[in-house]
């Protein structure tokens, strides 16, 4: 069975927009991060729910009921900043019931890649009075993506939503993998063999020739034979210009698909 995970877009509805500065409502960011977020890790073979996918208002009580009922493995909320006074904070911090277990080591995975984004690490911080980290059955994170009300914090959320929906999974991802909760992706690896030999002194006299000609060639002693291969490619493409340049030189070819 999929780990399963709630990913709730904070606020909702006429009702409650959440904070607003210049126009700009929490709700409508909020919403947007976590479809982008929810696809990344639907794509990762998680079983993505949502409290919401359109502009409506629930409860925080109600969220974390959603989410209890669901029987999910873990929740996420996410949420834009807010400071009494305009541009004088910036950066993300995530909220958790106490510092403890899966939900802080996450948070500070989300964290930390988040920083890498370009947001200032403001930390991880325990905040048992929420109710959707109070009630929740499971593991439960607010991360706070930025501050609605920082001109900086918005330039770097707009330039960079991708890098942050990817950030975010990434956290969540990484904390699941190193735990074993989740299998680690193996990422396709393309190469170009040019030689297959039971006598290793072939292949280190093959190995030397394409390495005077600045191949970027080693030798795969790992089974019974010696394999010469050039290059390690993730894009599929440029194994194949690879294989055709050696052909061109007069090298028989074959593309190897393996998984690292």
């Amino acid at each position: 069975m999929a780990y399963s995970i709630m990913l709730d877009a904070g606020h909702g509805g006429t009702k409650d927009p959440g904070a607003v500065y210049k126009g700009r409502q929490e709700k409508d960011d909020n919403l947007r991060l976590v479809l982008a977020i929810g696809e990344i890790l639907s794509d990762r073979g998680l079983d993505v729910r949502y409290t919401r996918t359109t502009d409506v208002y629930e409860t925080p009580y109600e969220k974390a009921m959603k989410a209890n009922n669901a029987g999910v493995d873990l929740f996420i909320s996410i949420h834009r900043n807010s400071f009494p006074a305009d541009n004088e904070v910036e950066g993300v911090e995530s909220l958790i019931y106490d510092l403890s277990g899966l939900k802080y080591k996450m948070a500070q995975d989300i964290n930390e890649q988040l920083e890498g984004v370009g947001f200032v690490n403001l930390g991880v911080k325990a905040r048992p009075d929420l109710v959707v980290l109070k009630r929740t059955k499971m593991p439960a994170i607010l991360v706070e993506a930025g501050f609605l009300n920082s001109d900086t914090d918005n330039r770097l959320f707009d330039d960079n939503f991708e890098d942050i929906a990817q950030a975010i999974a990434d956290g969540i991802l990484d904390t699941l993998e190193s735990n074993g909760l989740i299998k680690e992706e193996k990422v396709p690896v393309y190469r170009v063999q040019v030689g297959l030999f039971r006598n290793q002194r072939y292949a280190n006299r093959l190995q030397n020739e394409l390495l005077e000609q600045e191949y970027p060639v080693y030798i795969d002693r790992s089974g019974p034979y010696y394999r010469v291969y050039v290059g390690e490619f993730d894009n599929l493409n440029d194994a194949v210009q690879m294989e055709r340049r050696l052909k061109r030189a007069g090298y028989q070819t074959l593309i190897v698909q393996g998984k690292i």
